[in-house]
């Protein structure tokens, strides 16, 4: 018996070695506690994430993640927040600040998402085009990629895109032409601001932004509700 648990010692190691975390299973370099987080900014303060409602007062959001009315079904957050890493939200702070001049502003559809809801997207729907690769990550889980649209500041309404957001098709990309001429022009107006401040589409969605130097943000797991009550 001695023998045999001798023996047991190394392979209890070695599977112990081998064991998989389902929060990070490609073992990227994620920041999943609020010490490594804190850690983080402490170190290089550009990569703290900034509540949008506090950086830009009165910014409309709608975060179709925080409810059922999205394409997984179900809700994946817990909080309607929108956060972005500081650089980025002061970048949409001067975007907002100039739209504003002619009566038009920004309604915040999707920021910084935890790396947990990449890995569900992932399962949900597994096509690349639309729903980033986890083995990478997401530039929303870096806190350097919003997904947006325009609004009349004075009534609130939306102006009209080539479609609603997430709607993954052809119909959704920035080489899509066959629309009408408003609604080119709304999404080229949008195109046009957002590239003025630093800002870089994604070709397949009209509704996606990349901040300059995205992927030098690092990748992030910490909930909105860790966020909110640091």
């Amino acid at each position: 018996m001695k023998r045999i648990s001798f023996l047991l010692i190394p392979l209890v190691l070695v599977a112990s070695c081998h064991r998989t975390d389902s929060r990070n299973p490609y073992n990227l370099p994620i920041a999943n506690t609020m010490e490594i987080y804190l850690a983080q900014v402490a170190q290089d303060p550009r990569t703290e994430l900034v509540d949008l409602e506090e950086i830009i007062p009165g910014i409309a959001l709608h975060i179709a993640y925080a409810t059922e009315d999205n394409f997984t079904g179900i809700p994946i957050y817990s909080s309607p927040k929108a956060f972005l890493c500081r650089p980025v939200a002061e970048a949409l702070v001067a975007a907002q600040d100039s739209l504003s001049k002619v009566g038009l502003g920004f309604k915040i559809l999707d920021a910084y998402r935890p790396y947990a809801g990449t890995l569900y997207f992932y399962q949900v729907y597994p096509d690349t085009t639309f729903v980033a690769n986890p083995r990478s990550g997401s530039i929303h889980n870096r806190g350097a990629a919003v997904d947006l649209t325009l609004i009349c500041l004075e009534t609130g309404n939306e102006l009209e895109m080539p479609t609603p957001f997430d709607s993954f098709s052809d119909t959704a990309s920035h080489a899509f032409t066959d629309l009408p001429e408003h609604v080119l022009q709304n999404r080229a107006l949008l195109r046009g601001i957002m590239e003025a401040y630093g800002f870089h589409i994604y070709e397949p969605e009209w509704w996606h932004y990349n901040f300059t130097d995205a992927r030098s943000y690092p990748l992030r797991d910490v909930s909105f509700e860790e966020l909110m009550n640091h």
